[in-house]
């Protein structure tokens, strides 16, 4: 049985969202069972008159909630009754607890996973791998997006390497192609840390580096993993996901301008909810947050049911595959 606890409170759409994903996938992962945390008259009131198996979805009451303005440090450990503190304390205390989801502050969930959860040991900092789509209809990882803003060599090395096994393990990609986001292809091109970290991910027995990859390449299928420092690839993640929105607007509003152009459309219907449903992160579930002695999962803010689903599904792969322990063994081998 994988056991998820799940912060219900903090999303944009929760507990709404939280509980239909829950639902969702209680139903087609019969070996799963779900904790939700928040206030129970809440959770209970969306619960009421749904069919589901009560012996594999509980409750938890917590009654406060931590916001995205709250500073991160201090509201984990003085909100000790919020949503987020109760779900890490299950996931710390519950040796039968695989995972953690949450869709609210990032900050509160960073921190509290490393005091509370803690680093896999010999990993130097975790970092977080989000999952976006290519232009060939396939995959593409980021690690790390936003946990690390400055970083040194062996930590991207070490990105390099769990983000590969996470692609490996949760999504079935045997040898990802690896590559370093950089301002341009040329060996010698970038910054002091890219040209220091380039020579340690080429020489990295067993893993598939390809290159630097300059970041308009990001989407194109080209790669399975992209690695960065948390600063430049926060600013890649939030341009192509802002750059998608507004190709989606301008869609809208092109499909939407006149007679001639609203009877296209008619015709292109089925293609333009195609485009639509695959540049829909919600699609593509959470930011695993890799090097963690157990699985967390962080949702987008704005996540609808079916993100909260596909974050539930990563817990699930990643745990029927033993994620965490090939992290352990990965990296305790690099230091060989």
């Amino acid at each position: 049985m994988i056991k998820v606890v799940m912060d219900c409170f903090g999303g944009d759409h929760s507990p709404n969202a939280n509980v239909e994903g829950a639902l969702r996938a209680l139903e087609e992962m019969n070996d799963l069972e779900i904790i939700l945390t928040g206030d129970e008259k809440a959770l209970s009131a969306k619960l009421m008159g749904r069919k589901y198996d009560v012996k594999r979805l509980s409750i938890v009451h917590a009654p406060e909630v931590i916001s995205c303005n709250e500073a991160p440090t201090l509201s984990v450990f003085h909100k000790k009754e919020s949503s987020l503190v109760k779900a890490l304390d299950l996931l710390r205390l519950d040796p039968t607890v695989n995972g953690l989801i949450s869709l609210g502050s990032t900050g509160a969930l960073l921190v509290g996973s490393v005091v509370k959860i803690g680093k896999i040991e010999g990993v130097h900092r975790p970092a977080f791998c989000p999952i976006m789509p290519t232009m060939n209809r396939d995959i593409v990882g980021l690690c790390d997006s936003g946990a690390s803003a400055d970083c040194t060599p062996d930590e991207l090395l070490q990105f390099a390497l769990m983000g590969s096994l996470y692609l490996e393990k949760a999504y079935g990609k045997a040898k990802p192609r690896v590559a370093l986001l950089n301002i341009g292809t040329e060996e010698e091109k970038g910054d002091t840390l890219r040209k220091a970290t380039f020579p340690l991910l080429k020489e990295q027995a067993g893993l598939n580096y390809v290159g630097n990859m300059e970041s308009r390449d990001f989407l194109s299928g080209k790669y399975d993993l992209v690695v960065a420092d948390g600063f430049s690839g926060n600013i890649l993640l939030k341009s192509t996901e802002g750059t998608a929105l507004e190709m989606l607007k301008l869609l809208k509003r092109t499909f939407t301008s006149s007679l001639r152009a609203k009877i296209g459309a008619l015709f292109l219907k089925k293609d333009i909810y195609d485009i639509k449903d695959f540049m829909d992160y919600n699609n593509y579930g959470g930011a695993v947050m890799l090097g963690l002695k157990k699985t967390v999962v962080k949702g987008h803010g704005s996540s609808k049911a079916v993100s909260v689903y596909h974050c539930l599904k990563q817990v699930y792969s990643m745990e029927k595959n033993h994620l965490c322990e090939s992290i352990g063994n990965a990296i305790n081998a690099t230091k060989k």
